[in-house]
């Protein structure tokens, strides 16, 4: 699927999709409260789908998404207490997936380094998901 197919998916479908009842999974990334480090192992790439796009198209103003970072109660980026703000860092940069086995949906986006690639992910919870 190319990216101009993939949806880009609303904060309310995101919520939708968050709030969908998981079923019972041995799915590792339930794990990822924060963002997490996963690598290609980790990712459980035959039960992933994927469900759509947080990543806008640019303006004609823009080179690229912003790197501002969304955190009024003070979080930080790799806390699970963060809020998942779409508009903002690192929100902006992800693809949204749903395990086929249980439900859950889980935002992935990959960090580039100076010298590294490092894949990310991040179960959605749906109470914390703000317009921002």
């Amino acid at each position: 699927m190319s990216h101009a197919s993939i949806p880009i998916l609303s904060t309310e479908a995101l919520g939708l999709l968050a709030r969908a009842k998981p079923q019972a999974c041995d799915c590792a990334l339930k794990a990822c409260k924060g963002w997490e480090s996963v690598t290609d192992d980790r990712w459980p790439q035959e039960q992933m789908r994927l469900a759509g796009t947080l990543r806008q198209p640019l303006t004609a103003d823009q080179t690229e998404a912003t790197f501002e970072e969304f955190h009024p109660g003070g979080t930080r980026y790799e806390s699970p207490t963060a809020p998942i703000a779409p508009a903002y860092f690192p929100f902006n940069r992800c693809d949204v997936y749903a395990c086929a086995r249980c439900g859950c949906a889980v935002l992935k986006y990959t960090e580039y380094g100076g010298y590294y690639v490092d894949h990310r992910a991040r179960l959605v919870d749906a109470d914390l998901i703000v317009q921002g």
